[in-house]
Order: C-alpha cells, then sequence, then structure tokens
C-alpha cells in the first residue's frame, strides 16, 4: 500500500511539474492584450522554466545538467512551483494557485518524510 502511495506522489509532482508550465503558459496569453507580448510571454515564459528545469531539476535531479542537491534543490523547488502558483495568481486564479501550492507542499513533504528528495 505504501509503495502506491509513493507511487501516487510521484505521479502527482510530474502533474504539478507540468501544471506549472501550464499556468506561465496561460499567464503568458493572458497577461496583454497585444498578440506580440501574448506570444512572446505565453511560449517564451514556459521555455524559460523548461531551460531552467533541464539545466538543475531534471529527473529529480539526476537528469539536470547541472543537479542541485540539499537547500539549493529545496530553493529551485519552491522558485519554480512558487512560480506556477504566482502566474496563476497573476492571472487572477486565486483559489488555483493556493490550491496549487498547497498541493506542492503537500508532496514535497510527504516527498521528505519517505526520504525520497
Amino acid at each position: 500500500m505504501l509503495d502506491l502511495t509513493k507511487n501516487a506522489n510521484a505521479l502527482l509532482m510530474f502533474l504539478l511539474e507540468l501544471g506549472v508550465l501550464a499556468a506561465v503558459g496561460y499567464w503568458g496569453f493572458t497577461v496583454s492584450p497585444h498578440w506580440g507580448i501574448k506570444l512572446l510571454a505565453g511560449l517564451g515564459g514556459p521555455a524559460l522554466f523548461v531551460a531552467a528545469w533541464a539545466l538543475f531539476g531534471a529527473g529529480g535531479g539526476t537528469n539536470a545538467t547541472y543537479p542541485l542537491t540539499g537547500l539549493a534543490r529545496a530553493a529551485l523547488e519552491i522558485i519554480w512551483f512558487g512560480g506556477g502558483a504566482l502566474a496563476l495568481y497573476a492571472s487572477g486564479l486565486l483559489t488555483s494557485a493556493v490550491t496549487f501550492y498547497a498541493l506542492f507542499i503537500l508532496n514535497a513533504v510527504l516527498r521528505i518524510v519517505w526520504n525520497e528528495v
């Protein structure tokens, strides 16, 4: 049963990672009435987040170009997932932002308890 719960938490982590990209993309397409800015922010924002995650956080750090551990990894996750929550908040989706960040906190606490960080 514990293995099933750990796998569900890993799935939640993956879905949260995708959620960050969706949130930043959504924010980008709502940030301005001008189509040029919408395209730049809506496509460029997620691209920057993907680049940062690939460099420092991919695969729990195992697939990252420059893997971070310890406090640096914790800071990356707080900034990464906080960025997703802030994008939702900036888009006017307060409830979604709070729910998103609460799910991240739950996921992080479970990974710490299970020593999966």
